[in-house]
């Protein structure tokens, strides 16, 4: 999962789009006339156009930005402010909400370092190895909790065992670099890889399936299970790519170091003590949770039809992953911490670490998306892209992926990919197929930026650590970007067609 990460100092950047985003804002308002496109859609298109701007220079913080459409859809007479404010409400926020109190309570209590220590002790050994357990504990826990927080987490663990090599390897100083290099990039971009397995795990997941529901109110609702499919898939065959890059091509590991890493590992451990009441019981609604997600939903593979426990219940139509997420929360504050009944599982203090400003994002993205639709915009960009229908859709998938991989390496990726979903999804029905054909490659694109420390917090938390330099970072990271953008192609195409049925043209509810 993803969490927004504070900024240096205004620079040119900022400060441009500071001064730029008014004078455009009333350039595509009064200025501009588009044939074909009514009154609405010129505002809606001023609107977008302004937070667009203000979103890649980041000149003002990305949730106040998504708070435009709440003040200017109702005074330019697009959409009645309570319209626009149930965007603001919507499940899927909801969603993202209990998997953050999830996510709170499993590190208030440090379950998160337990699961990621186990892990790293299981498959560790030689250097190799150790990187390898590093990366799968904190994918595993990206796909949970914060990235942010999963490579703070990590990266004093990491660090620790490099300085416990170092002083029983002082001759192999080289070997010993390249395995601080290589164990500090892989606690970055496994962070990063991690949240793609999950529709939790990093906002552009949330940001698709929120825009899907504003745009196409007639879709099926994605599920946690139907989307775990394809992204645990793609964790699990990218993980081992980074890995071979990383240990084998750009850092190749000397496995003969003394000393290992195992016993760092086990001190850490022993320091954490027996697992007390409050991990059990996290963990008891952690793993339910999870549980209760993948198989809430029916499940259509192929001629195999699964039916999940809502519609058993005959809760489809009322019951959503949000509910299962809510329910979490309550549940973990209303469980008494130990035999003391005064305090509880998690408290309302806990809420201050709810990053507020992403769940208002996910709220301007979806009344966004919804204003693109009812105003007609979508409808007009769809109708100007028909030039597009002749490329076909393979190429047209891996330049999606190439553009957003590269775009997000200098601009946020939950804010692009909110920018790019309405207008994906209409050059989809103007040029004739299924919008989750292009959303849902670029969804995945958004967070396969490797090469830059601005690129994703994770990168920025390695890199200002000073163990990192700027050219093995690029180096690397273009290779990984390179490999993403075929990796997400190819899943895109052989493995997210047959699970979310896509089938030739355009589906009758996005019509």
């Amino acid at each position: 999962m993803v969490a927004t990460d504070p900024r240096p100092a205004r620079g040119i950047r900022e400060k441009t789009g500071y001064i730029l985003a008014l004078p455009l804002f009333l350039l595509v308002l009064f200025a501009i006339e588009l044939p074909g496109l009514s009154i609405e859609g010129h505002r809606v298109l001023a609107v977008a156009a302004m937070m667009a701007l203000l979103w890649t220079t980041e000149a003002i913080p990305i949730p106040v930005t998504a708070l435009m459409p709440l003040v200017l859809f109702p005074v330019l007479n697009v959409s009645a402010f309570g319209k626009v404010a149930q965007s603001y409400a919507h499940s899927n926020v909801f969603l993202f909400m209990g998997g953050f109190f999830i996510a709170i309570a499993m590190q208030k209590w440090h379950l998160h370092r337990r699961i990621a220590l186990h892990l790293i002790l299981r498959i560790g050994g030689s250097p190799g190895r150790l990187v390898l357990g590093f990366m799968v504990a904190t994918a595993f826990l990206s796909m949970w909790i914060s990235n942010t927080a999963t490579a703070l987490m990590m990266f004093p663990i990491g660090l620790a065992i490099v300085v416990h090599l170092e002083e029983k390897n002082r001759a192999e100083k080289h070997a010993i670099m390249r395995f601080r290099v290589a164990l500090m990039l892989a606690i970055a971009y496994s962070a990063s890889v991690g949240g793609i397995g999950t529709l939790i795990g990093t906002p552009p997941n949330i940001v698709f399936s929120s825009s899907v529901a504003a745009l196409y109110p007639q879709a099926p609702p994605i599920g946690f299970a139907q989307w775990l499919i394809p992204g645990l898939l793609l964790v699990m065959i990218f993980l081992p790519v980074i890995w071979l890059i990383l240990t084998r091509l750009m850092f190749p590991m000397q496995d003969n170091l003394a000393g290992g890493g195992r016993a760092i590992i086990r001190e850490e451990i022993n320091k954490l003590g027996p697992m007390t009441r409050e991990e059990r019981l996290v963990s008891a609604v952690f793993v339910l949770t999870a549980l209760a997600w993948i198989t809430r939903g029916d499940l259509l593979l192929g001629n195999m039809f699964i039916e999940g426990w809502a519609s058993r219940l005959g809760l489809a139509s009322t019951v959503n992953d949000a509910t299962v997420a809510m329910g979490a929360a309550v549940v973990l504050f209303l469980l008494p911490a130990g035999s003391n009944t005064a305090h509880f599982l998690l408290e309302w203090r806990d809420a201050d670490k709810i990053p507020w400003g992403i769940l208002l994002l996910f709220g301007g993205g979806i009344a966004l998306a919804a204003g693109f639709k009812t105003s007609g915009l979508a409808e007009w960009i769809g109708g100007q892209l028909h030039l597009f229908a002749s490329v076909p859709v393979p190429v047209m998938i891996l330049l999606i992926c190439l553009t957003l991989t590269f775009l997000t390496e200098v601009t946020s990726n939950t804010a692009t990919s909110t920018l790019f979903m309405p207008i994906l999804a209409s050059t989809a029905t103007g040029i004739g197929v299924h919008p989750f054909l292009l959303m849902i490659p670029a969804t995945i694109s958004a967070s396969c930026a490797f090469m830059l420390p601005v690129a994703t917090p994770p990168n920025a938390i390695i890199f200002g650590s000073g163990y990192i330099s700027i050219p093995d970072m690029v180096k690397t990271g273009f290779l990984l970007n390179l490999a993403g953008v075929v990796l997400v192609t190819l899943i895109t195409w052989y493995v997210v067609i047959p699970v979310f049925g896509i089938t030739a043209g355009i589906p009758a509810w996005a019509r």
